[in-house]
This record gives C-alpha cells, structure tokens and sequence, in this order.
C-alpha cells in the first residue's frame, strides 16, 4: 500500500514537469526523497496538489490576459492605421482646398451679374448736352451713362459680357436709325480704351443667321 501510495506522489509530482526519465541520478533521488515525504504526510501532499491547481487556473487567468491584450494592442494598431490614413486624406484635402483658394484670389470668380467687376461692353446711342437723364441711371441697369461737369451726357444702353453680342446689338440700333450707335468697354466699372479689352474677351466671330 506504501509503495502504491509512493507512485501516486511520484505521478503527481512529476505531472507538467520534465519526464522522470530525463532527470539525472542526484535529482531522481531527490524526488523520491519529496515523493516519501509526500507519502507519509498525505496532507501535505494534498495542499501541494492544491497549490499545483490555484497555480495552473493563474497560469490559466494571465495567459488569458496576455491574449486579451494583445487583441487590444491589434484593435489598437488597427484603429491607428485607419486614423492615420483618415489624417492623410484630411491633409490631401487640406493641399487641394490651398490650391483652389490660391487660384480662385489669382484667377477670382466674377459672378456674371455682378457688372461692376471684369469687362463689360454697352453701346452708347448719343452725347446731350441740354438733356440731363442722370436720374434714371440707378433704376435701370440697361440704361446708363456718364455723367462730367462741363462735357455731354454720354448715354448708354444695354451691358453685355460678350463683345460679339454688344456688336449685334450695336447693329440693330443702327438699323434703327441711331447712326451714331458705338461700343464702350468698361473694366471694373471704369471706361477705358477698346484696344486694351478686346483681346482676350472677344472670341472666334458668331455666324449670323441668314
């Protein structure tokens, strides 16, 4: 019954460990040293047994740790790399809206409506001297005219963006009998000479209709 007692601890104490067959002569002796010793006092042997199992289940415990966290350090990484890609595209975004902001101050938009601004065509029907028609300039964006002490009236009518249709429209007041019908450019709501408008703003000649 000893004997049968003494394999049971030997088993047990070798359980998880390297195999009895591979230790040497001086540690054999010493665990069946431990294994008597175990044999003769069971109750040692069994809070032996229970530290044994308290430490496998903390073995247990922290290697589960161990792979939670390093599930957390791959959701982490794999969090980082989403967000430092979101930043470079935020940072392409941010390269291109500087571009289009450098090009829109050197190049701005000019809303076609807005006449005060970029080069507009109107076509002056006639210089006055004894009519004042200052006062319907405000109210009608299509009836204008320059107003100098001491010079005529200068009467404009009509505003257009694109010289070919100031050219017609300049046409048809002459058909109508305003002889003296001509174009004016305006740059940024200042007069100025036609030759330094008229290139670049006036494209290939329409085909008229026959």
């Amino acid at each position: 019954m000893k004997k049968l007692a003494l394999l049971f601890c030997m088993a047990l104490l070798f359980a998880g460990t390297q195999s009895f067959a591979q230790l040497s002569k001086q540690e054999k002796k010493e665990w069946k040293k431990k294994a008597k010793e175990y044999a003769k006092n069971p109750a040692n042997l069994k809070q032996f047994v229970e530290d044994k199992q308290t430490a496998d289940n903390q073995v247990a415990t922290l290697n589960k740790r161990v792979t939670d966290l390093q599930n957390t350090m791959s959701n982490k990484d794999a969090r980082i790399a989403e967000l430092e890609d979101e930043l470079s595209q935020m940072r392409g975004q941010l390269t291109a809206t500087r571009a289009e902001l450098a090009q829109l101050k050197e190049n701005p938009v000019i809303n076609p409506m807005d006449f005060s601004r970029g080069v507009v065509f109107k076509v002056q029907v006639g210089a006055f001297k004894n009519k004042d028609l200052s006062k319907y300039f405000d109210n009608n964006p299509n009836f204008g005219g320059e107003v100098k002490e001491g010079e005529p009236q200068r009467i404009t009518i009509g505003i257009f963006r694109d010289y070919w249709e100031a050219d017609q429209f300049k046409k048809y007041m002459r058909e109508m009998g305003v002889k003296d019908a001509w174009i004016v450019p305006y740059k940024d709501g200042q007069r100025t000479e036609i030759k330094d408008v008229l290139e670049g703003v006036t494209a290939e000649k329409p085909k008229t209709e026959e």
